[in-house]
C-alpha cells in the first residue's frame, strides 16, 4: 500500500482588518497619469518610435530580415504555386456567389494579396474570396441590379450593361467596406472583434453555408433561377428551384454528382493520410482540368445547353473610382461585411500564429485588410477576406512566410494575362460543385449543438438564435439579431448571478459553497453571502433580494415591526399597564415580549459579504449597498465585507460611502480574518470551534 502524504503549510500572522493592514504596511504612492500626459506621448516623436512605427506599419520588414533563404525558399514555392491554383479556381466559383462574371475573382485572389504582403502581420492566411462575404457582396449585387426587373436608380448606371452595374456595385461597397476596416484600425478598435464569440461565429457561418449550398443549386441543376436577397430570400429561392425543378440539365447534375463524390473522397485521404503525404492532392484542380477537357471535347455547350464560364477578357481593367450613391445604399451591409471579414480572417491568422510562434497585431490587420479591400475595389476586385481551406493548403505545403501568397498572386497573374481562355469550356456547375463540396467544414459545426446544449445552454440559444435568423432574415440583419442574443446572455449573466451562502470546510481557513460538501463548520448566528460579478445599476435589486433569502429575514420589515412594537410598549408604559425599568436601554427582541406583542426572530449576528469576485461597483450600486448595510445594522446585526479590490475601497472613500453606521473598520482582509474575529467577539463554545482558530 503506497501513502500519499499531503502537503501542508502553517502560516503565523496577525489578524487583519484592512484598516490595520493600512497602518501596518505602506503603500507606495503611484501617479496616475492625466490625458494631456497621454496625449503628449502619443504625438512624441523619436528614432526608436518611428523605426518602431515603421516595422508596426510595414510588418514584412520584420520577417524579411529573418527570412532563411535555403530553408524556406523552396517550401515558400510549392506552398505558393498550390495555393496560386485552388486560388484561381475558387476565385472564379465565389464570383458566382458574389452575382458576379467569373473572372472578376482572378481580380480578388490578386490585388487584395499584393496589399497584404506589405501590411498583414499573418505569415499563413491565404488572402482573397471568402464564399461568406462573396455571398453578401451578392445579397447587395442582385438587390441593386436584380435578375428581373429594373436596376435601382442610381447616377452612373446609364449606358452600362448589367454586368457593368453590378461589378459598379460590388466594388463600391467592396472599397466602403475597406474604409470602414482601415479607419476601425487607425482609430486602434480592433478588439470589436471580442464581441463576436466563437459560438456566435460558428452559428453565423453554419447559416451561410446553408445559404450557400442553395445558391449553388441552380447551377448544379442548371436551373435559370434569378439571385434574392432579404428576409425569406432563400425560402422564395427553394420555391423557384423546385416550381421548375423537371427542367433540370441532366449533364450539370451527372458532372456536378461525380466532382462532388470524387473530391470529397479524395479529400478525406488527404485528411487521413496528410502524415504521409508530402503536399495534399490537388483534386479539386485536377478535376476542374479534366473537366475543362471533357466539356471541350464533347462540345458541352451546344451539344448538352450546359452554361459554361464562357469568354475571359485577357489583361487587367482600368482602375474605377467608387460610386458615392451606392456608398448611401450600401452603408448598412458594408458594416456587417467589415466586421465579419475582419472576425474570420483574424481567427485564421490567431490559429497560425499560436501554432508556428509569431504575434500578430488585430489593429494592424485592419489597416491591412482595410488598404486590401479599397485598393482591390479600385481595380474591381470584391471584397476580401480569407477562406479556411485556402489558408490551409498555403500552411500545409509547406508555406512560411507570405512570400509563397505572393507567389500565389503571380499563378493567377499568369491565368489572368495569358492562359485563361483554357477555362473558357468550364461548366458552371463544377463550379458550384467545388462550393458545395468545401461547405462541408462549415456545415459539420452544426455537431456543436448538443455539446452546447449539454455544457452552456445560454450559449446553444446564442448560437441557434443566430444561426436560424441568418437563414430567414439574410445574413446581415442575422448578425444583428446574434450579437443582441449575445449580448442579453452576458447582461443576464451578470444581472441574475449565481450568489451561495458559504461554509468553513472544518480544519481549514478555506470556504466553500455549504451545499457541496459534507464536512463543513457553521457557527450559530454566523451567515457568508458571496456575490460572483460585480454589483450595478442593473442587479442591485437582485442582490438584496438575495441577500434576505440567505440570511433568512427583511432587515425593513423587522425594523418596522421593532418599530412598532415599541411605539405599543411606550403607550402600555404611558397609561401604567406595563413595568419596565427602561425602554431606552435596549429590547431584547429574541426574548419573549410583553402584552403577547411578536416581532421576527433574528438570529443572525454576524454577516460577512464575501466581495472577492466583485469587480466594480457603480454610484447606483453604491446608493443600495449602503441602504442595505444601515438596514442590517439597524437591526443590530454586524455585517463585514472582505476581500475587496482596492479600487473599489479607493471608490467608497472618494464617495463619502462611509459615515457613523457604516464605518471602513467592517472591512477585512480575508474571510478567515473576519471569521476569526466573530468567533473572538462571540465565542462559541465548541471544539471546531478550536479547530478554526487554530488554522
Amino acid at each position: 500500500a503506497v501513502t500519499l502524504m499531503m502537503k501542508q503549510y502553517v502560516v503565523t500572522r496577525p489578524l487583519y482588518s484592512e484598516d490595520a493592514f493600512a497602518d501596518e504596511h505602506e503603500k507606495i504612492h503611484r501617479h496616475h497619469k492625466t490625458v494631456r500626459h497621454h496625449v503628449k506621448q502619443y504625438f512624441t516623436c523619436d528614432l526608436k518610435r518611428a523605426k518602431n512605427a515603421a516595422l508596426s506599419l510595414l510588418p514584412f520588414i520584420g520577417w524579411m530580415r529573418i527570412y532563411q533563404l535555403k530553408e524556406w525558399l523552396l517550401s515558400d514555392i510549392v506552398s505558393g504555386v498550390s495555393t496560386g491554383l485552388v486560388a484561381v479556381l475558387q476565385g472564379l466559383a465565389y464570383s458566382l456567389l458574389a452575382s458576379l462574371p467569373p473572372w472578376y475573382g482572378l481580380f480578388t485572389a490578386f490585388f487584395p494579396v499584393i496589399i497584404y504582403f506589405f501590411l498583414g502581420t499573418s505569415r499563413h492566411i491565404s488572402v482573397g474570396a471568402f464564399p461568406v462575404l462573396s455571398l453578401m457582396v451578392g445579397a447587395v449585387v442582385t438587390r441593386l441590379v436584380p435578375d428581373e426587373g429594373p436596376p435601382v436608380n442610381i447616377t452612373g448606371f446609364e449606358g452600362l450593361t448589367s454586368d457593368e452595374q453590378r461589378v459598379m456595385v460590388a466594388a463600391s461597397v467592396t472599397f466602403l467596406m475597406g474604409i470602414m476596416q482601415l479607419a476601425m484600425g487607425l482609430l486602434q478598435v480592433g478588439f470589436i472583434v471580442m464581441y463576436l464569440s466563437d459560438t456566435l461565429v460558428s452559428g453565423f457561418t453554419t447559416a451561410a453555408a446553408v445559404h450557400i449550398l442553395v445558391s449553388q443549386l441552380k447551377f448544379v441543376l442548371g436551373l435559370v433561377v434569378p439571385g434574392l436577397s432579404g428576409p425569406l430570400s432563400i425560402v422564395y429561392t427553394l420555391e423557384k428551384i423546385f416550381v421548375q425543378i423537371e427542367k433540370t440539365n441532366v449533364c450539370d447534375l451527372v458532372t456536378s454528382i461525380l466532382i462532388m463524390v470524387v473530391v470529397f473522397i479524395v479529400k478525406e485521404i488527404n485528411d487521413r493520410y496528410k502524415a504521409k503525404l508530402p503536399v495534399p492532392i490537388p483534386i479539386e484542380v485536377i478535376m476542374t482540368v479534366i473537366a475543362c477537357g471533357v466539356s471541350y471535347a464533347f462540345n458541352f455547350q451546344e451539344i448538352y445547353k450546359v452554361d459554361v464560364v464562357g469568354r475571359i477578357p485577357v489583361g487587367y481593367e482600368s482602375p474605377m473610382a467608387p460610386n458615392m450613391q451606392i456608398f448611401g445604399q450600401t452603408a448598412v451591409e458594408a458594416f456587417p461585411m467589415a466586421i465579419v471579414g475582419f472576425a474570420v480572417a483574424f481567427s485564421v491568422a490567431k490559429v497560425y500564429s499560436v501554432k508556428h510562434d509569431y504575434i500578430i497585431d488585430g489593429n494592424q490587420e485592419l489597416i491591412a485588410f482595410g488598404a486590401s479591400n479599397i485598393i482591390g475595389a479600385a481595380f474591381k476586385s470584391f471584397a476580401a477576406s480569407t477562406a479556411l481551406s485556402r489558408s490551409a493548403v498555403q500552411e500545409s505545403t509547406g508555406g512560411k512566410t507570405q512570400i509563397a501568397g505572393l507567389l500565389s498572386a503571380l499563378i493567377v497573374m499568369v491565368v489572368t494575362l495569358a492562359i485563361g481562355f483554357l477555362l473558357e469550356p468550364l461548366p458552371k456547375s463544377v463550379l458550384g460543385a467545388v462550393v458545395i463540396v468545401n461547405l462541408k467544414g462549415m456545415l459539420m459545426q452544426i455537431r456543436e449543438v448538443p455539446y452546447l446544449w449539454r455544457r452552456d445552454r445560454p450559449d446553444c440559444l446564442v448560437w441557434l438564435g443566430t444561426c436560424l435568423a441568418s437563414i430567414l432574415l439574410g445574413l446581415d440583419l442575422g448578425l444583428a439579431v446574434g450579437l443582441g442574443m449575445e449580448l442579453l446572455t452576458v447582461v443576464f449573466r451578470a444581472q441574475f448571478p449565481r450568489c451561495s451562502v458559504l461554509a468553513n470546510i472544518t480544519g481549514t481557513d478555506i470556504y466553500k459553497d455549504r451545499k457541496d460538501y459534507m464536512t463543513i463548520y457553521e457557527p450559530e448566528g454566523v451567515k457568508i453571502f458571496r456575490i460572483p460579478s460585480p454589483i450595478f445599476f442593473a442587479n442591485i435589486d437582485f442582490f438584496r433580494g438575495k441577500l434576505v433569502e440567505a440570511v433568512g429575514f427583511n432587515p425593513l420589515r423587522v425594523l418596522r415591526k421593532r418599530n412598532k412594537a415599541l411605539r405599543t410598549i411606550r403607550k402600555l408604559l404611558k397609561k401604567g399597564e406595563l413595568q419596565m425599568t427602561s425602554v431606552s436601554s435596549g429590547v431584547n427582541w429574541n426574548s419573549e415580549l410583553p402584552a403577547n406583542i411578536q416581532v421576527p426572530r433574528v438570529d443572525v449576528h454576524s454577516l460577512i459579504l464575501d466581495f472577492s469576485a466583485v469587480s466594480f461597483l457603480d454610484i447606483s450600486a453604491l446608493k443600495g449597498l449602503k441602504a442595505a448595510l444601515k438596514e442590517l445594522i439597524r437591526v443590530e446585526v454586524e455585517v463585514y465585507i472582505v476581500a475587496c479590490d482596492a479600487y473599489i475601497l479607493e471608490k467608497l472613500h472618494s464617495c463619502k460611502f462611509f459615515d457613523d453606521e457604516v464605518k471602513s473598520s467592517m472591512f477585512f482582509l480575508t474571510l478567515h480574518d473576519a471569521m476569526l474575529h466573530i468567533l473572538e467577539k462571540h465565542p462559541v463554545n465548541s471544539e471546531n470551534t478550536k479547530v478554526c482558530e487554530k488554522v
